[in-house]
């Protein structure tokens, strides 16, 4: 599957100087889906120097250029939507309707950045001066490294890529060994585009290998990190020497609120779909479960009753809604974090083992617990998977309190009949963003990102191109 592919350096793919690969597998059969190649420090030097190029003829071209080619890539990703989707469910092991929808997802970011090129705007200050002007600008900050995960390959990809392109930057992508096909079939895609070589160049291989070169260079000006907060505050060190920009996205530990006026039906309906995207490998997955103590029965029992609807599969299935969870390491660390919490007390409503009539693949079942206390493990750690632990609250003041005491700060959920309680619950949560009576957060016109230990900066809306973006201000004397 990779063999056309590779490390995509000034506008062309090539195998790695050294010719080495890795494997790629397929978490819902254990199977090998082919070697890709794997980077090595020239080559890393190689797209080093390739962006560095691109970005002296990127940043010449004007705005509605940069547009009309970066709405090509949309409208072009729109077209092979098929095979996008079909690379992410056999890399990631996703159900092939959520693939399809991260395509759509895709497309849409790099269609929203095409218009934000043009929407670059500086601004004229009334000087104190009747001689003079003052002028403020925006310049492209430079060359930009993508770090992006596997969860989420194509969109986290598009967004730091398409934004980059749209501030005039070039841009070098890491890809997740985990998922390298997906973004190389997005490279190749804005390579059919019309970009220039030396613009978007992308390097497959060890992650900490590469990241760790790329942030090393006097080259690289602005880092664009998704990824845990482990590896965020290794970046973050190294990008200190250089006083690189840098723009995180990391962990997350999301609440979820149920107020008691709240419809149960539609919290669960709600619950379901944001909990089990991406079988919660998800950082704005709902993870802490706070049901006011009246309505916690009935919250459980329509939960767990949906739950074990859900058909456990291949993603390539039409009819699986839950495909496996993405890594053994994973797998391993969920079925660790099970035996922990039931150690701890908690009472397991349902799932809490792998499914049975599955002999390969990295199946687990969706489980739900109860008489979760707030010291528990679960509670602290991000589970990354289809756990959720579900706990009662009985007035605002204590679920605020539960909801904050946490290091994470990055989405939260609220379900509420009442649009005052709902406005007041989003006001009082640490995080920087919240759904209320959704269970959608991410779009390409809203602005993505937390507080606390859950990162900074913001990917998305008309924020995110301004951390692409370096500030010029210009005093001018009219006079000579």
């Amino acid at each position: 599957m990779y063999s056309k592919y590779g490390q995509f350096i000034e506008g062309r793919w090539q195998a790695s100087s050294n010719k080495d690969t890795y494997d790629v597998i397929n978490p819902a059969t254990e199977e090998i889906i082919g070697k890709a190649s794997k980077a090595s420090s020239l080559d890393i030097d190689k797209a080093l120097k390739s962006a560095e190029k691109g970005f002296e003829v990127w940043k010449k071209y004007s705005p509605w250029d940069r547009a009309t080619i970066i709405r090509k890539i949309a409208d072009l990703i729109r077209k092979k939507n098929n095979e996008l989707a079909k690379w992410m469910t056999l890399e990631t092991g996703k159900p092939l309707t959520e693939g399809l929808a991260e395509v759509s997802g895709s497309a849409d970011i790099f269609e929203w950045n095409a218009e934000e090129t043009k929407r670059i705007y500086g601004q004229t200050v009334q000087s104190r001066f009747v001689d003079t002007r003052v002028i403020i600008n925006y310049e492209p900050v430079g060359v930009v490294a993508a770090l992006s995960p596997w969860n989420f390959p194509l969109i986290l990809a598009a967004r730091k890529i398409s934004t980059a392109l749209a501030a005039g930057c070039s841009v070098i992508c890491k890809p997740d060994v985990i998922t390298p096909g997906t973004v190389m079939e997005l490279v190749d895609i804005i390579n059919q585009c019309g970009v220039p070589p030396g613009v978007v160049n992308l390097l497959s291989g060890d992650p900490a290998t590469i990241a760790s070169q790329l942030i090393d260079s006097d080259i690289v000006k602005k880092i664009s990190l998704t990824g845990s907060t482990r590896v965020g505050k290794i970046v973050l060190k190294q990008a200190a020497e250089k006083i690189q920009r840098v723009t995180m996205e990391l962990s997350g530990h999301a609440p979820f609120i149920v107020h008691q006026d709240a419809n149960i039906e539609k919290a669960t309906d709600m619950a379901i779909a944001a909990k089990y995207r991406n079988n919660g490998q998800v950082c704005i997955s709902p993870s802490r479960f706070y049901i006011h103590e009246s309505k916690k029965d009935q919250f459980a029992k329509s939960f767990v009753d949906k739950t074990l609807k859900l058909k456990i599969g291949n993603g390539m299935d039409k009819n699986t809604q839950l495909g496996p969870i993405t890594t053994k390491k994973r797998l391993d660390e969920i079925e660790k974090l099970v035996e922990i919490t039931k150690k701890e007390g908690a009472k397991i409503l349902c799932g809490g083992k792998r499914p049975s009539g599955f002999n390969k693949g990295y199946f687990y079942e969706p489980t739900v617990f109860d008489n979760v206390k707030d010291e528990f493990k679960i509670m602290s750690e991000e589970p990354f998977g289809p756990l959720t632990p579900l706990l009662s609250f009985t007035n605002f003041d204590e679920v605020i309190k539960k909801a904050n005491n946490q290091s994470a700060g990055l989405a939260g959920y609220v379900c509420s009949s009442s649009i005052e309680l709902a406005n007041k619950t989003s006001e009082a949560l640490e995080t920087g963003m919240v759904a209320i009576n959704t269970p959608f957060i991410s779009n390409a016109e809203t602005p993505f990102g937390g507080i606390k230990q859950s990162g900074y900066g913001r990917e998305g809306g008309s924020m995110g191109i301004k951390d692409y973006l370096n500030v010029k201000y210009t005093h001018l004397g009219l006079i000579g």
